[in-house]
Formats: structure tokens, C-alpha cells, sequence
């Protein structure tokens, strides 16, 4: 497993971090998610990310009893706060109550003493950026956080808050937590200028495009009725990606992923991470092979002519539009 120098910081993170989302405490039992993780531990994955509104919680007590035993100076976990977790109107955002009591609750959850890069889950537009960053700086100088990060973002929000913390002293952000896949290039018209810009790397969600880029939606055919696109909870969100025109040109990257010696989830994971301001791409699993093929795709650098072939293929119908808005996204809570 390759590692990653995450932002302007001395943090490394593997280039295959293990996500949890849609899995741990609601697509998969306790003793299946404990599997994945440590086939996860056994290929050299050492970045662990959840968030505390997944499954209502219930994620993150399943990652820290996974976790439990294992030498926490060799792990990076990584957490969320913003949206829900509990009924009272003050159970959400990012004013300075809720991360506080959410960052407590998340270290209980997760049996440590620390976490290793906390992340606002998304912008709030009711709490003064002020007032957030130094409840999250208040958190590093307690050590109870050691690094910060959000997810979804727009360029100007992260300039917005980086200004903040320069201004003021306080802790600056170092990782950016987006959609990214061959399908999904919104990040690349703003997003990623202003990180590199303010010393921030990209950790990225759904490289496999919610599993269409594996291959297994074939054009033409009806949805397998045990895939997630099947799946009434969540296959809406997929719809995006779920065109004919798109499983068209996904069913064309098969033989470019032949010729490079790699599976089509392997080809899609080591696509993202030839982006010089990706550090790691979140991969989930619900079976422990899943996780092992999806290692695989670490270290691989892609020839010239398979990125071209790639991009031929694929570019005409990847989302590109960078107006689009964060709600815009085929699933709002990565």
C-alpha cells in the first residue's frame, strides 16, 4: 500500500481509504463489516473514514469495534460533523455547541482518545465561519483533533475559511472530501485550483460512481435485483449515472482496463489517484474481497495512451459543469 502526504501538512494517509457510508449498520451485519476492515488492515489500509450521522450513528460504533486492539498510532481515523444526529434543533450545523458535543459523542462511539482529521460534512450558511473555525481550532489545542478537513465545498467556501483561520491564528484546513470518478469531474473546474492554492488534498468518495464504473450495470439490461441501483433507498441517487449512453461507454472501458492488467474497479480507483491533488479515494465494502481487489489499485500509475483511451471514451458523457451546486450532487450526504 502507497501513502500520501495529505495537504500542507506532515500527515500521510493511504491512497486506498476504507469508507463506511451505506454499509456498516445498514447493508451489512456487525460480523461482515468486522471482515472488510480487517482485510482492509491485511492489504495495508490504514485510513479509516466514517461520519456520525451514518446509520444514525450506528457506523461509527461499528468501525470503533472493529478497530478495537489494533495499535492506534498505525491507524487514521476519520470522522464528520454537520448534519443530524439527534431531534433538537441544535443537533445539527456546525455552530460551536454541536461540534463540541458531536466530537465528544464521535470519540465514544469510535473507543479513542482522538481523531485523527475531523471534517465538516458540509458548509453551514447559518453559523458565522468564525465561530466554527475556532471551535474546531479549540479541539486541536485539546488534542482531541489532530487535523481538519470538509466534505462538499465550494471554491469560494474554502477560500473563505482558510482566509479565516490566517486572519485569526486558527487551524487551517489541509483535505477536501468530494465526489470525484471518471463519471463525476465537477471538482476540476474550481475546486481543486483553490485547494492547491490553499494547501488542501483531495480524499474522494464514489470513485466507482456508486459501482457503475465495476461493470455490473449492463446497457440494455434490467438492474441486477440485489444491486444497490435496485434498491429503492438508494438507487435514485444513481440515476445520473444509470443513462444508457453512460453504461454505453463504461462497457467500452472493459478492454482498456484488460490491457492495463486490472479489473474495471481497479481501473476506475487508479483513475482518481493519477490526479497529483488526490490523496486517497474512499473505497466501501460489504465483502472482504471487494476491499482486497479494490487495494490493488494502489501505486498503479496508468499509461499516457490508457488516460487518453479513457478520456475518449468516457469524457462526453462525465459531468464537468462547475456551476453546478453541492445539492446538485446524485447523492447529497456522502
Amino acid at each position: 500500500m502507497e501513502h500520501r502526504q495529505l495537504g500542507a501538512s506532515g500527515l500521510f494517509i493511504s491512497e486506498i481509504a476504507y469508507g463506511n457510508w451505506l454499509t456498516h449498520g445498514l447493508q451489512v451485519s456487525d460480523t461482515a463489516a468486522r471482515q472488510s476492515i480487517h482485510a482492509a488492515l491485511d492489504a495495508g489500509i490504514t485510513t479509516f473514514d466514517t461520519a456520525d450521522m451514518y446509520a444514525d450513528t450506528r457506523a461509527e460504533e461499528v468501525l470503533g469495534h472493529a478497530l478495537a486492539g489494533i495499535r492506534r498510532e498505525s491507524l487514521e481515523i476519520c470522522t464528520k460533523v454537520y448534519w443530524p444526529t439527534g431531534p433538537g434543533r441544535n443537533d445539527r450545523g456546525l455552530s460551536r455547541k454541536h461540534i463540541m458535543e458531536s466530537a465528544h459523542a464521535s470519540l465514544r462511539r469510535l473507543r479513542t482518545d482522538h481523531i485523527d482529521l475531523y471534517q465538516a460534512h458540509r458548509w453551514d450558511f447559518l453559523t458565522p465561519i468564525e465561530e466554527t473555525m475556532r471551535a474546531f481550532d479549540d479541539l486541536i489545542r485539546q488534542g482531541k483533533v489532530l487535523y481538519l478537513g470538509f466534505s462538499e465545498w465550494t471554491a469560494a467556501d474554502i477560500r473563505t475559511a482558510q482566509q479565516c483561520a490566517d486572519e485569526r491564528g486558527l487551524t487551517r484546513f489541509i483535505s477536501s472530501q468530494p465526489q470525484y470518478s471518471m463519471l463525476w469531474r465537477v471538482i476540476e473546474g474550481e475546486v481543486i485550483p483553490a485547494c492547491r492554492d490553499t494547501g488542501v488534498s483531495q480524499i474522494v468518495w464514489s470513485p466507482l460512481a456508486q459501482g457503475v464504473l465495476t461493470g455490473k450495470y449492463q446497457p440494455g439490461q434490467p438492474l441486477p435485483a440485489d444491486s444497490r441501483a435496485a434498491d429503492p433507498a438508494v438507487g435514485g441517487f444513481m440515476r445520473p449515472f444509470l443513462r444508457e449512453e453512460v453504461l454505453r461507454a463504461v462497457a467500452a472501458l472493459a478492454p482498456i482496463a484488460a490491457d492495463c492488467g486490472l479489473t474495471m474497479a481497479q481501473l476506475a480507483t487508479a483513475w482518481v489517484l493519477q490526479n497529483t491533488n488526490v490523496a486517497a479515494a474512499i473505497v466501501g465494502a460489504s465483502r472482504p474481497e471487494q476491499i482486497t481487489e479494490a487495494a490493488g489499485a494502489a501505486g498503479v500509475v496508468l499509461p499516457a495512451e490508457a488516460m487518453a483511451a479513457i478520456d475518449a471514451v468516457i469524457g462526453p458523457v462525465a459531468e464537468r459543469d462547475p456551476g453546478r451546486t453541492r445539492e446538485s450532487s446524485p447523492h447529497p450526504r456522502p
